[in-house]
């Protein structure tokens, strides 16, 4: 276990190990598109500007709000690996204080194995959608200081 695996949330550490754990790029892809099934049904209305994952190939949409105190995003996008991606990260993320996911750093992404399976504008796209999830925590953060 590396050090920034050891400060992760426990619902991160799961998926991080998961990924771990898959050793052929395959069967990553397989396990992308499974948890790409699992992703919740984003609403119509929620796929506007304002939810757009800048600087991604494909159409990356993502919501957070607030549910006692805990975050709680929904996300799709018009890809099935860049939904496997994203779904990746709302599982990781679901239910974590604002200030915990503000807080992270994105290496846990290579720790996943996948930035070597990714072409550079996927893993580059992951990134963003990390950096959009943490800006919406951060903005919900600002806006409910003791959570």
């Amino acid at each position: 276990m590396t050090l920034q695996s050891a400060a992760l949330p426990p619902s991160l550490e799961k998926v991080v190990q998961r990924f771990r754990r898959t050793t052929e790029p395959k069967q990553k892809y397989e396990l992308l598109l499974w948890f790409a099934k699992r992703l919740g049904e984003l609403p119509e209305t929620a796929k506007v500007a304002e939810n757009k994952v800048p600087g991604c190939v494909s159409q990356v949409f993502v919501t957070a709000e607030l549910v006692d105190s805990q975050v709680q995003y929904q996300a799709d996008s018009d890809s099935q690996l860049t939904k496997g991606l994203v779904a990746v990260l709302v599982e990781g993320l679901n239910g974590l204080a604002p200030a915990e996911i503000v807080k992270l750093t994105p290496e846990f992404i290579q720790e996943t194995g996948l930035g070597v399976s990714l072409t550079p504008s996927r893993a580059n796209g992951f990134y963003n959608i990390f950096n959009t999830m943490q800006k919406k925590a951060l903005s919900l953060l600002v806006a409910d200081p003791e959570s």
